[in-house]
C-alpha cells in the first residue's frame, strides 16, 4: 500500500514505515503530523485517484527531526571584468516517519 501526498508544493510517494524529508513543517520534534492533501492511494485491491484530492483520505506520521540540508554554493562570474560572487544556501527540512495511510 502506498500514497502520493502533496506538501510544501512538492509531491511524495510514501508507504507505511518510510522516512521522508519534506519542506520544513511548523511542529515540534516527536509531534504527530497529518497530511490531508492525498492525491492517490494504492491498496492491494483498489486504486483511489483524487480529483484533485481523495475524499476523506489522510496520511499520519511522526516528526522525527528538524534539520538543514548540505550547503549549495552559487558562483557568479563574468570573464574579463573581475566580477566574482559566491553565495551559499542551506535549505531547512523536516524528517517525517510515516505511520499510517487511511483511505477514509
Amino acid at each position: 500500500m502506498y500514497a502520493v501526498i502533496m506538501t510544501g508544493g512538492k509531491q511524495y510517494r510514501v508507504s507505511e514505515g518510510d522516512v521522508v524529508r519534506v519542506e520544513k513543517l511548523m511542529a515540534e520534534v516527536d509531534a504527530p503530523v497529518e497530511f490531508k492533501d492525498v492525491l492517490l492511494v494504492k491498496t492491494d485491491e483498489k486504486t483511489y485517484i483524487g480529483n484533485p484530492l481523495v475524499e476523506g483520505a489522510f496520511v499520519a506520521g511522526v516528526l522525527r527531526a528538524q534539520e538543514r540540508a548540505d550547503k549549495v554554493l552559487v558562483f557568479k562570474y563574468k570573464k574579463k571584468k573581475q566580477y566574482r560572487r559566491t553565495r551559499g544556501h542551506r535549505q531547512h527540512y523536516s524528517e517525517v516517519r510515516i505511520e499510517k495511510i487511511n483511505v477514509g
